[in-house]
């Protein structure tokens, strides 16, 4: 981090040092925007787009970029995405790795915001936080918000944390911390996993306000019910204190 230099308006010059893994599946109608916002970012150094076994047109899309700084692998069929993410965390190669999605909810133009702690040397991992700040929110589903902060209060308990958005997109981690653990969960599970092994690693977690445009299910919202059930099984599952207790009794690996 000798590169990064301090200045009197934003804190630190912008320099690529950013990895950003960007999982899709069936994202035509927005892909090439989101991918011109994260090349548009200073802090970008390389992005890994993860197609997970796309049937739309997002693959046709994805043949036509043409820029150094990015990279597609293609999943050979629909695994979930916390296998393209795991496999993105694999191939990337910057000090600093970002989950970007791949739809419009999230602004590539807060990375400086997310980045700061992380420059500064006060954070390992800062989790860019949808309900703190004063950045502008779509107001969408009550009990989607409700469900969010009941598994955000539930991990928390089991790490110790205080987390006001365990469930957001945007989780910004040094690279040492990625590799300090293996992550396992397939789909949307592997938001409280990787929150348990930060927390089991007593890593330095940091929280900022973000702003987010969230999406309905008509406009292609994947997350359901199901998934928060699974959410819920892996915050005791990952636990770093009811873990293994919780692994012996059921019978899984360890």
């Amino acid at each position: 981090m000798n590169d990064i230099r301090t200045t009197e308006t934003s804190g630190f010059e912008p320099v690529p040092c950013l990895s950003v893994v960007m999982p899709c599946y069936n994202e035509e109608a927005t892909i090439a925007t989101v991918v011109k916002e994260v090349l548009g970012s200073p802090f970008t150094a390389e992005l890994l787009i993860i197609d997970d076994g796309s049937k739309d047109g997002t693959r046709d899309i994805l043949t036509t970029l043409d820029d150094p700084k990015v990279r597609v692998l293609l999943q050979p069929y629909n695994q979930g995405k916390g296998a393209a993410i795991r496999r993105g965390f694999e191939e990337a190669k910057g000090p600093f790795v970002i989950v970007q999605d791949a739809d419009l909810e999230y602004d590539p133009r807060e990375y400086a915001t997310l980045l700061e702690p992380l420059l500064a040397d006060k954070a390992d991992v800062v989790y860019g936080s949808r309900f703190m700040g004063g950045g502008a929110h779509r107001v969408l589903y009550f009990w989607h918000s409700v469900g969010n902060k009941v598994l955000t209060t539930a991990s928390n308990v089991f790490t110790n944390l205080n987390l006001t958005d365990m469930e957001t997109c945007y989780k910004v981690f040094r690279k040492e911390v990625l590799e300090s653990f293996t992550l396992e969960e397939n789909r949307f599970g592997i938001e409280p996993e990787m929150t348990a092994k930060v927390a089991a690693g007593q890593w330095r977690v940091y929280e900022v306000g973000i702003s987010y445009s969230g999406r309905t299910y008509d406009e292609g919202k994947k997350i359901g019910w199901k998934d928060g059930v699974r959410a819920f099984y892996c915050i005791l599952r990952y636990s770093p204190t009811f873990g293994r207790f919780f692994k012996r009794r059921t019978g899984t690996a360890t």
